[in-house]
């Protein structure tokens, strides 16, 4: 561990640290943002009322309308002279979503990813290859630092140019890799194809998140990688990546770091508290944030949380990996499904290439969907390159099967022969929404 102490807390301890936190958090906004205070006046909400931990649900939600409506600055608790550095939203739904950070952000925020970095396997001495994207998306540059206050020598290529990132595995050796998982199975593949096998690299560990992925993917790209693969959370609202981290020894929960961050899980239609270990909306209060402090963030992700001790001896909360955003979920002839659902499920059926492509689609007066996987280059020389087959309609007859049997919900699915199906360079592109442009038809 880099930090045991604070990652080997009681209960109790944590609970103590909390409260203070918090209490010492709530002062601060209603002092210095105007927003926050006028939310609370609005609601007959005092500081000193927070007298515990379960005051915290006498606070409002924020949502990330608030921060689009506060735009830049608005929610800023510091003044501009004692910031240190802005990150933003890709602004692609609207405005974008300002944060910001103070040297003491900066340097809490590195120390969690050291302890990230640490849990998926690092150590001082290694070399890091970062495959995240730096600007102002906040993974490059979070896991860059994080990778320096740990003691690594980090390689900051960022994402894209695939064979430039084979180029320096092979070269510089890194011990650990960072990217988002379907850029780390794109170089895979890319390895792959350059007749490269998992024990020609020296990766060891790869810690990859910004998007949900399933235990198949982690699969896949253990195998193909020859790693210990982990999933990393975070989101630049709260601080960025190392908001919580799976450890090697147990890949069975995230560790969310309990000394910065409170979490909560509510049902997101009722608002309401759900029971530990069912899933829900998470909800997170910053608890030692300076410039950018947030209040009950609803993240639209979907989680679950246990605070059961895990086997590697931290005692921190444990969140489920994110199974879903809940702006993600389609409804396909009534039915909610996830995308990290359906990757699930293909990803267990021979003959398929780990992508794919969620096509939504007008079926009359409701939506519907088109799935667009493609076959591996070894089930379409099987098939004789010829996609009218009978082993291509039998593919296809048992992929409608088992997504009917796990999903309830029947998909119209076109196969693809191998390699057509565009592969990332930082964020897969797993839903593409025709419905409100020139809407394809199912037949």
């Amino acid at each position: 561990m880099y930090n045991p102490e604070m990652e080997t807390l009681s209960n109790e301890q944590v609970k103590v640290l909390q409260l203070g936190r918090l209490q010492n958090t709530i002062d601060k906004v209603y002092s210095n943002v105007a927003f926050y205070k006028h939310q609370f006046d609005e609601q007959n909400i005092k500081p000193e009322q927070i007298q515990s931990l379960e005051d915290v649900a006498l606070l409002p939600f924020t949502t990330k309308k608030d921060l689009r409506d506060q735009y830049p600055f608005g929610l800023f608790a510091e003044p501009i002279d004692h910031i240190v550095r802005l990150h933003a939203s890709s602004g692609t739904s609207g405005k974008p979503t300002v944060v910001a950070y103070t040297k003491n952000d900066i340097a809490v925020w590195s120390e969690l990813i050291a302890r990230a970095i640490v849990a998926a396997g690092g150590r001082k001495g290694d070399v890091f290859q970062n495959a995240y994207g730096y600007g102002l998306f906040t993974g490059g540059l979070g896991l860059h630092f994080g990778g320096e206050e740990l003691g690594c020598a980090v390689v900051p290529i960022s994402g894209g140019n695939t064979e430039r990132q084979i180029l320096a595995i092979r070269d510089f050796k890194p011990r650990g890799i960072a990217c988002t998982p379907s850029y780390g199975l794109n170089i895979a593949e890319t390895m792959k194809e350059m007749g490269l096998h998992p024990s020609d690299n020296t990766l060891e560990y790869g810690i990859f998140g910004a998007e949900p992925w399933s235990e198949e993917m982690r699969t896949e790209l253990e195998e193909m990688l020859g790693i210990k693969a982990v999933d990393i959370y975070g989101l630049s609202e709260i601080m960025g990546p190392g908001v919580s981290i799976e450890c090697r020894e147990a890949q069975d929960g995230l560790h969310i770091a309990d000394d910065h961050f409170l979490v909560e899980v509510i049902d997101p239609d009722t608002l309401l508290p759900v029971d530990e270990g069912q899933e829900g909306e998470l909800v997170f209060t910053t608890l030692t944030k300076e410039a950018f402090p947030v209040i009950r963030y609803r993240t639209g992700d979907i989680a679950s949380i246990t605070r059961e001790k895990c086997q590697c001896g931290r005692t921190t909360t444990r969140m489920s990996r994110v199974k879903g955003r809940t702006d993600d979920m389609i409804i396909i002839r009534g039915v909610n499904v996830f995308p990290s659902e359906i990757e699930r499920v293909l990803l267990q059926i021979k003959g398929l290439a780990p992508h794919y492509q969620i096509h939504l689609v007008k079926n009359g007066a409701l939506d519907g969907a088109q799935l667009h996987v493609e076959v591996n280059e070894e089930f379409y020389t099987a098939a004789g390159n010829d996609l009218q087959c009978e082993k291509i309609h039998l593919l296809e007859q048992r992929i409608k099967h088992e997504l009917k049997s796990a999903c309830l919900v029947t998909i119209q699915t076109v196969v693809n022969k191998p390699k057509s199906l565009p592969r990332s360079q930082g964020k897969a592109v797993r839903i593409i929404d025709h419905r409100k442009s020139s809407p394809i038809m199912l037949t």
